[in-house]
């Protein structure tokens, strides 16, 4: 039996997430810092296998977070209250290399961020947490890592 091409492999790295702006609940009430390290992992990782070529592989170093909206301390729930307002949108610095076969086609560091994220997003029917986030780096993956049609 042959085996197919290889998949496209993401590796991601946190650098000094303890540090990070905003990436957790402090107020003991929400997702804890290791909750949203993990599910922005796997937001990463499902775009790129998505996104990317079988013969490519893109590390990304996480250098911030800074998640939408703010904690809202006083409101103690179950699950956190984080209000999300036009004027709080989310923002995630991160450094990325590409290297396609073995040799770097791509790198650079960018600050991913929309102000006008709540124009462009509806909640409401989504499901899993981050979801601004996650519509943040789908529309950098989109233009950072264009697809067939897309590279024009």
């Amino acid at each position: 039996m042959a085996a197919g091409p290889a998949a496209a492999e993401v590796q991601v790295r946190y650098a000094a997430p303890e540090r990070f702006t905003d990436a957790e609940n402090r107020f003991a009430s929400g997702q804890p810092l290791r909750v949203t390290l993990a599910e922005l992992t796997r937001i990463l990782v499902d775009l790129g296998k998505t996104r990317l070529r079988p013969d490519e592989r893109l590390d990304i170093t996480v250098l911030d977070i800074d998640l939408a909206g703010f904690d809202r301390s006083g409101f103690a729930s179950p699950t956190g209250v984080r209000i999300v307002t036009d004027a709080t949108p989310p923002r995630i610095r991160l450094a990325y290399v590409l290297r396609r076969g073995g040799r770097i086609v791509a790198q650079g560091e960018d600050t991913v961020t929309d102000i006008n994220f709540l124009l462009t997003s509806n909640p409401r029917f989504s499901t899993g947490g981050l979801y601004y986030e996650r519509q943040l780096l789908r529309d950098w993956f989109a233009r950072r890592f264009p697809t067939g049609a897309e590279r024009g």
